[in-house]
C-alpha cells in the first residue's frame, strides 16, 4: 500500500496538470452523469492526431541532429556576447514556430549551458532570454505551441486571419527580445577612462560545437511527413490519412519513435475536453464563465489571468467552450504565457535544466522579474494594436 501511494504522489508530482485534467474530468462525469457519446464526441479527435504526429516527426527530426547541426554551424560565426546573445536568441525565436517551444527549449538550452561554460560568462540571463523567444516565437504558427493548434482549429481561422492576429505578438516580441539584448551587452565604462569591450570571444571558444547530419532515406520520409501535417493543420488534407501516413512511415523508419512521444500532453488535452464540455452543460456554471467573457477586453483579461494559475494551454482548452471570440481568446492565452513559471509548461523546462547544471537560485527572481514586466508591456501593445 505504501508503495503504491508512493507512486502515486510521484505522479502527481511529475505530471501535475495531467492529473489536474484527469481529476477534474473524472470528477466531472461522476457528478453531472453525461452520456457516454457526449464525453466521446468531447474529445477533439483532430487536433489530437495533429499533435501526436507533430510530436513524432519532430523527433524524428532530432534523431536525425537538424537543429544541433545547424546551431553548431551558425555558432562558430560568433565572434562577441552580443551576437552570441542575438544568435541564440533568435534560433531559439524562429525555430519554436516549427518545432513548438518545448522542443526548442529542449535543444539549445543544454548548447547554450555547454557554450558559456567552455567560455566562463554566467547563463543566466541567457537562459532567460531563450525561455522569453521560445514562448514568444511559437506563438506566431498555428503548430508552435498546443494552444494555437487547438485554437486553429476550433475557431476554423483561415491562415490569413491567424497569421494577422499573430503579428501583433510577433512583431513586438523582436523589437523587445532586441532591446533587452542591447542593454544586457551594454559597453562598461573602464577603470582607466574610456570604454572596455570585455564580449571578445576567444576564437577557437566555439568550434567544439560541431555536430554531425544523419541523411538517409529515411530523411526525405520525415520531410514528406512534416510537409503532410502542415497541410492537414491549413485543412488541405483530411487528418485521418495524416494519421495513417505517419504511423506507417514510423514503422517503417523507426519504431523506437513512438516511446518518445509525449502521451501525458494528449491525456491532458483528452481530459480538458471532457471536463469543458460536461461542465458547461450546468447552466449556473456556463453563465458563469459567460459573464467572465462577455467583452473583448474581459475575454483578454481573464484569458491572460487563468493562464498564470492554471498554464496557457488548459486555460485555452477551458475558456474556449464559453467564447466565440476566439481571436481575443488566442492573443490572450498566447501573452498569457508569459508572467509565472507556470503560465507556460515549456518555461518549466528552462528552470529545470539551468537549475541542473548551474543550481543557481536566482533563476526564479531573475524568470519573473523579466515575465512580470514583459507580460505588462507587450500585454499593452497587443491590446491596444
Amino acid at each position: 500500500m505504501k508503495k503504491l501511494l508512493g507512486l502515486f504522489i510521484d505522479f502527481i508530482k511529475r505530471e501535475p496538470v495531467l492529473f489536474a485534467a484527469i481529476l477534474l474530468a473524472v470528477v466531472s462525469v461522476c457528478i453531472i452523469r453525461p452520456a457516454p457519446i457526449v464525453c466521446v464526441q468531447a474529445i477533439d479527435f483532430r487536433t489530437i492526431a495533429i499533435l501526436f504526429s507533430l510530436m513524432i516527426v519532430i523527433k524524428a527530426f532530432q534523431s536525425q541532429n537538424f537543429l544541433d547541426v545547424i546551431a553548431s554551424r551558425l555558432l562558430r560565426l560568433c565572434k562577441t556576447r552580443r551576437s552570441l546573445y542575438f544568435l541564440l536568441t533568435y534560433l531559439v525565436f524562429f525555430s519554436s514556430m516549427f518545432v513548438t517551444n518545448d522542443v526548442a527549449l529542449l535543444t539549445f538550452v543544454p548548447i547554450s549551458l555547454l557554450i558559456f561554460k567552455r567560455i566562463n560568462l554566467s547563463s543566466l540571463h541567457l537562459i532567460v532570454l531563450e525561455t522569453l523567444a521560445a514562448n514568444l516565437g511559437s506563438c506566431i504558427t498555428p503548430m508552435g505551441n498546443p494552444q494555437n493548434l487547438f485554437l486553429f482549429s476550433y475557431y476554423g481561422f483561415s491562415a490569413l486571419e491567424f497569421f494577422a492576429l499573430t503579428a501583433k505578438i510577433a512583431i513586438p516580441s523582436l523589437f523587445i527580445l532586441a532591446a533587452i539584448i542591447l542593454f544586457l551587452t551594454r559597453k562598461k565604462l573602464a577603470d582607466h577612462g574610456g570604454y572596455e569591450e570585455p564580449h571578445a570571444l576567444s576564437g577557437n571558444a566555439l568550434q567544439t560545437q560541431i555536430s554531425y547530419l544523419k541523411v538517409d532515406f529515411r530523411t526525405f520520409f520525415y520531410i514528406a511527413d512534416f510537409i503532410l501535417c502542415l497541410l492537414t493543420v491549413f485543412h488541405v488534407v483530411n487528418y485521418l490519412i495524416m494519421l495513417g501516413v505517419t504511423i506507417v512511415i514510423m514503422l517503417i523508419c523507426n519504431f523506437r519513435l513512438f516511446k518518445k512521444v509525449d502521451y501525458s500532453l494528449l491525456l491532458t488535452f483528452a481530459g480538458f475536453f471532457i471536463f469543458t464540455k460536461t461542465i458547461s452543460t450546468v447552466p449556473a456554471f456556463s453563465s458563469f464563465i459567460q459573464s467572465l467573457l462577455s467583452s473583448p477586453l474581459k475575454t483578454y483579461l481573464t484569458g491572460i489571468a487563468s493562464s498564470q494559475v492554471i498554464s496557457n494551454v488548459p486555460a485555452a482548452l477551458l475558456l474556449s467552450g464559453f467564447t466565440q471570440n476566439g481571436a481575443m481568446l488566442l492573443l490572450a492565452v498566447n501573452v498569457g504565457g508569459l508572467g509565472t513559471l507556470i503560465a507556460s509548461m515549456a518555461s518549466v523546462i528552462s528552470f529545470k535544466l539551468y537549475s541542473a547544471s548551474e543550481g543557481d537560485k536566482r533563476y526564479f527572481a531573475v524568470f519573473t522579474a523579466y515575465n512580470v514586466v514583459l507580460l505588462v508591456i507587450l500585454g499593452l501593445i497587443v491590446y491596444l494594436i
